[in-house]
């Protein structure tokens, strides 16, 4: 645990004790709430406080409340290693009354819906007047309300304590109840400044746009009154708005999520107003994505929430039960399940179990990324976790607690790919996400929770956190463009670490302002002959265009030249550890930025695409190879097929391919012949016994690497004693040989 978790966990732990001596259980005295922002460790702080809490002889048992909707497949797992049998999953309160009277397990996983359930149906429970900690995981409005009631009412000697990252204060509260008057003082607070400065948590980045000018001033009303009647289709639901917002999303998709390339990349949320809005927003994905050959993955999911808020802002609270949507809703989201079970191969449906499990299959999707694009309208948007999640598009009026739940899906830690939570708003949220960040810190939270604008990164920033001057985009082009104008002569070893470190700079920049809008069209303005056609198809005002023309880049062979000596300059580093087992003191300090450039890796199919490409352009073949071997050059994984892909262009007649699809055919019927010549060559000149040596080889074609660990590389090897001196030379030979194979044909077939 980290030390404000051992703090946070030290407060309960004496607050209860103190509350026991004194006797000022049951009350608001003897409890309080814990302020850790979300993406902190909230579940695992609380949970362990509720473990070191039944270590307390005079406590009976401890209840660990969560919502049913959190407690998924993943989160029980985990409940289950820390106190095998402590979690209940009946729907029934039987199971949770059964685990209350047993006396050998102090600590009780349930949620806040079970446990309301067994209040309301048993009056006269022994456990009602022992000693009882309750924990809440997550103190939101599930705890004010009915639940809440009947605890104090049914509960003696009790001690409850909240963990939220979003408290409800007077300032953002409906009525009289804040999370103080329900849980009691805060007792210790990590809130998300601290986070971003411990670097626990991303920055988030806010954009507002504006895809129709017609419907700007209503994307800019504040009044809650006046935007409640502007929810319809002559109004924010007007198809025209919602087709133009549907048509934007597809476009900059694979921008905002670093999918470039065909990459995996990240994945999104799309936070919508309303159910209405939810089904126009999904039939308009799949009517635009009908005739599309590698479509999103798009589901939906959404049921009936009580209109009733104790905070403004709050998310809505979506239950399991779709009983109360109506007609049209309810066979819609029949239809959208339908679509689900058929691109996932699942059975889900609408009745409450199934809707539940549909629900749990939604999540785990979503944290392996297999889903592209989640529509909600208050699903998600709390206490969902998934460090895949990087972009949350919002087309909703969010304020204060839900607007800073919402922003924190997309700001878990992952790589250095993910730099930001990127929030695309098609609503005016400016203020709304001024006004929040202040309620969960200070006059000056904005400065260190929202990242900078496009201009700080193209001309340079003070950090607040570090205090230090940022180099802009701008100066490190012109300093690459300066220092290092033909990559092919940078030959000292001071000028390969100056370059590293510098170019490594430019990596992170053009990583971070590929999600402004700005950059990704001055990088289309390079590629761009017609200066009005290119105005009018991205729909740009003068200043925006003079804003984007403005934009210093470098050229694009020039970019790919730079990643080529980049990945030199790596592999050589890599060779002399090697063969030196040490590495030069001087660059202990250079990072390689391996994940960024693993973030634009081109994969074989665009190599191969770009082939057909440039050949129906050029029939000059000697220009088609010179311009692959660079951009093959550029790249981490395909560099050792440069050689396998410069000989099928030479052996192959690329005129009578006639489309994509045949000539990535063409290259892999050539190469897995190739890779079979190839490997039967090896192990004749290295005088290998055959079957060991193919299984071993397919083995390692299989896995993508080969490995001297085991038994397996010995027993290839011709017969020779492990004494004589020659073996050693002869293994280690043998294994580079393999090794070089395998790099050249992963991924081709493991036919050999």
């Amino acid at each position: 645990m980290r030390p404000y978790q051992i703090a946070a966990t030290e407060r309960i732990l004496w607050k209860i004790k103190s509350s026991y001596e004194s006797k000022t259980y049951s009350s608001t005295e003897s409890g309080g709430y814990i302020w850790h922002t979300t993406g902190s460790g909230k579940t695992l702080t609380s949970f362990k406080a509720a473990r070191l809490a039944t270590e307390l002889d005079f406590i009976d048992k401890v209840f660990f409340v969560v919502d049913r909707k959190d407690l998924d497949y993943q989160t029980m797992k985990e409940y289950q290693r820390f106190s095998p049998d402590s979690v209940n999953d009946s729907n029934s309160t039987a199971g949770l009354k059964r685990n209350i009277e047993k006396n050998d397990n102090k600590i009780i996983v349930t949620t806040i819906q079970k446990l309301n359930h067994l209040m309301k149906s048993e009056k006269d429970l022994e456990i009602y007047k022992k000693q009882v900690v309750f924990i809440f995981d997550e103190a939101h409005r599930s705890q004010f309300g009915e639940a809440q009631n009947n605890l104090k009412k049914r509960f003696k000697k009790y001690y409850q304590f909240g963990f939220t990252g979003t408290p409800i204060f007077p300032e953002n509260a409906l009525g009289d109840k804040t999370t103080a008057s329900v849980f009691g003082r805060e007792l210790h607070s990590y809130v998300i400044t601290d986070a971003i400065r411990d670097e626990k948590v991303l920055k988030f980045k806010v954009d507002y746009n504006n895809v129709k000018p017609k419907f700007k001033n209503i994307e800019e009303e504040k009044d809650e009154n006046k935007l409640s009647a502007l929810e319809t289709k002559e109004a924010l639901l007007h198809p025209e708005r919602i087709k133009e917002i549907t048509n934007y999303i597809l476009k900059n998709f694979n921008e905002k999520t670093h999918r470039l390339y065909n990459q995996k990349g990240f994945n999104a949320i799309f936070a919508v107003s309303s159910v209405d809005a939810a089904k126009l927003y999904y039939q308009t994905f799949k009517e635009l994505q009908k005739d599309s050959k590698n479509p999103l993955k798009v589901a939906t999911i959404f049921s009936f929430a009580q209109n009733e808020e104790s905070a403004i802002g709050e998310i809505e609270d979506e239950s399991f039960e779709t009983n109360a949507l109506n007609s049209t809703a309810k066979e819609f989201l029949a239809g959208a399940i339908n679509d689900y079970n058929k691109m996932f191969k699942t059975n889900y449906g609408l009745e409450s179990k199934l809707f539940e499990n549909y629900y749990k299959d939604i999540s785990k999707r979503m944290k392996n990324g297999e889903i592209d694009l989640l529509i909600v309208v208050g699903m998600f948007l709390t206490g969902f976790d998934a460090p895949t999640l990087n972009t949350l598009f919002v087309d909703k009026n969010l304020r204060y607690h839900g607007l800073i739940q919402a922003y924190s899906r997309t700001n878990r830690i992952y790589n250095s790919t993910k730099s930001f939570g990127n929030i695309v708003t098609f609503r005016d949220l400016e203020q709304a996400t001024i006004d929040a960040i202040k309620l969960f810190g200070d006059s000056n939270t904005k400065n260190i929770v929202l990242e900078k604008s496009y201009e700080e990164y193209i001309n340079g920033f003070s950090d607040e956190l570090s205090g230090k001057t940022k180099k802009g985009f701008a100066e490190v082009v012109e300093e690459l463009n300066t220092k290092f104008p033909d990559p092919a002569n940078i030959y000292k070893e001071s000028e390969k670490k100056e370059f590293v470190k510098l170019f490594g700079e430019y990596l992170k920049l053009e990583n971070i302002l590929q999600n402004f809008d700005e950059f990704v069209l001055a990088k289309k303005l390079q590629n761009s002959d017609d200066i009005e056609k290119f105005k009018m198809e991205n729909n740009l005002s003068d200043e925006m265009f003079e804003k984007i023309k403005n934009t210093e880049l470098l050229p694009i062979r020039l970019v790919q030249d730079y990643r080529s000596a980049y990945n030199d300059i790596r592999e050589w580093i890599r060779k002399e550890k090697e063969e030196k087992k040490v590495l030069k003191p001087e660059w202990d300090d250079v990072v390689f930025e391996v994940d960024l450039l693993k973030s634009q890796e081109i994969n074989l199919d665009y190599i191969l695409t770009l082939i057909f490409e440039e050949h129906k352009k050029s029939k000059n073949k000697d220009a088609l190879i010179e311009e692959i071997r660079r951009v093959i050059r550029t790249s981490l994984g395909h560099r050792a097929k440069e050689s396998l892909i410069v000989e099928f262009i030479n052996n192959t007649d690329l005129d009578k391919i006639e489309d994509k699809t045949e000539i990535i055919e063409k290259f892999f019927d050539f190469a897995q012949q190739k890779q079979r010549v190839e490997a039967e060559r090896l192990i004749k000149e290295e005088n290998l016994k055959e079957n060991e040596a193919k299984r071993y080889i397919k083995v390692s074609l299989k896995k993508g690497y080969a490995s001297e660990n085991g038994t397996e590389l010995n027993e290839i090897l011709p017969k020779m004693s492990p004494l004589n001196p020659e073996y050693l030379t002869k293994k280690q030979n043998v294994f580079k040989k393999i090794s070089e194979f395998v790099d050249k044909f992963r991924g081709i077939g493991e036919e050999v």
